[in-house]
């Protein structure tokens, strides 16, 4: 699914679920939309204290999330392509955070 509408306690339980078809919890970003508002974008995973300090912070997923405001919330959808084809030709470069890292990649945290 590209999209899914539901309520806000049942989309957090599917983002996180669904996160996980990824490999990571931390490279999805997520929407909260309503009728009358823009929207609140973020990532996922809330403040991860589990790696507080520690520079692990996947920051792609955070660049993601300005894609969904600027296609949802702002309908600008050509900037949105933009940021995504630039953000997949960094991962294809190889570029990757340590909770994405494969082997036999490069690796910049």
């Amino acid at each position: 699914f590209e999209t899914i509408v539901t309520n806000n306690i049942f989309g957090d339980i599917l983002s996180d679920e669904a996160s996980m078809l990824t490999g990571s919890i931390r490279m999805l970003p997520s929407t909260s939309l309503g009728e009358l508002g823009p929207g609140l974008f973020e990532h996922i995973y809330g403040s991860a204290p589990d790696i507080a300090g520690q520079d692990k912070t996947n920051l792609l997923v955070v660049v993601l999330s300005v894609a969904m405001l600027l296609r949802y919330g702002l309908h600008e959808e050509n900037a949105a392509r933009i940021i995504d084809n630039a953000s997949l030709e960094t991962l294809n470069k190889g570029f990757q955070t340590g909770d994405i890292f494969l082997a036999g990649k490069v690796q910049k945290n």
